[in-house]
C-alpha cells in the first residue's frame, strides 16, 4: 500500500528518503486516477525495501500541488536523492512505471 503524503512529512518522506520515491498526485474525482490507484498499490507493495511509493491527494495538499506545478492527473513523480528526476502524466501501465522506478536504482 502507498504511503499518505502530506505537505506535513513531504520532507521527510520523498526528500530525506535514501532510495528513490514514487509520488502519485490524484483526486478522490478523477477516473484516470482510481484506474490507477491499484497499480500504484502494487508497485509500492513490489518495490518495497528498495523504493518507496506514495500518493499526494491535490485537494487537501494544494501548496505541494503549486510547487510541482501539478497542472493535470494523474501526475506521477520520481525522486533520487531529494530531487526530482522524472515525471509521468496521465494514465499508464505499470510496466512503465515500474521501468521508471527501476532505472533510478
Amino acid at each position: 500500500m502507498a504511503l499518505q503524503i502530506t505537505e506535513a512529512n513531504f520532507e521527510a518522506e520523498v526528500l530525506g528518503s535514501s532510495v528513490p520515491v514514487l509520488v502519485d498526485f490524484w483526486a478522490t474525482w478523477c477516473g484516470p486516477c482510481k484506474m490507477i490507484s491499484p497499480i500504484v498499490d502494487q508497485v509500492a507493495t513490489e518495490m518495497a525495501g528498495v523504493a518507496k511509493v506514495g500518493k499526494v491527494e491535490v485537494d487537501n495538499n494544494a501548496a505541494l500541488t503549486n510547487r510541482f506545478g501539478i497542472r493535470s492527473i494523474p501526475t506521477l513523480l520520481f525522486f533520487k536523492n531529494g530531487e526530482l528526476v522524472d515525471t509521468i502524466t496521465g494514465a499508464t501501465s505499470k510496466d512503465n512505471i515500474v521501468a521508471h522506478l527501476k532505472a533510478l536504482l
